[in-house]
């Protein structure tokens, strides 16, 4: 079952391109889970893209923000290399993470979508991308972020 707003977000740890991240380890802080298809696809360069070229917006966004897809940590780390990321990968290899978000479909795979997990571990925000042709860009995770403040 998805875990919908208001509810206690699954925990779980994953490899990624600056180590190991646990979620439970990041109680007391907003968590922002950033589901996408592909290292290397186009909208996905162009995301992470944006959050790199945009490091003041996306610097303020007084949050964790971590990438989750099904590549490996190779291919991660190359990926950040090409392109210059800033933002941690983490390689969820089965989709076992995003099944568990509700992030995943049987025929496509992996989907995007943005998940905000509050200071209390509960999912306070999300944004599933019908078709994934788009993504919220550092603004607009500002935008739900700062709605989090008055919402709690």
């Amino acid at each position: 079952m998805t875990p919908k707003v208001g509810h206690q977000a699954p925990d779980f740890e994953l490899e990624g391109t600056q180590g190991s991240f646990r979620l439970s380890e990041h109680r007391g802080e907003r968590v922002v889970l950033l589901f996408y298809p592909g290292d290397n696809t186009a909208v996905c360069t162009r995301q992470f893209c944006s959050y790199r070229d945009n490091p003041e917006a996306f610097a303020a966004l007084d949050a964790t923000v971590v990438g989750i897809s099904a590549q490996s940590i190779e291919s991660h780390e190359s990926f950040t290399a090409k392109h210059g990321l800033n933002v941690p990968l983490l390689s969820d290899p089965d989709s076992e993470v995003a099944k568990l978000y509700g992030a995943w479909m049987r025929v496509r795979g992996a989907k995007r979508a943005v998940v905000i997990v509050d200071e209390q571990g509960r999912v306070a925000h999300r944004h599933d991308h019908k078709l994934g042709l788009d993504f919220q860009d550092a603004g607009e995770l500002r935008e739900a972020l700062d709605t989090l403040a008055y919402a709690g």
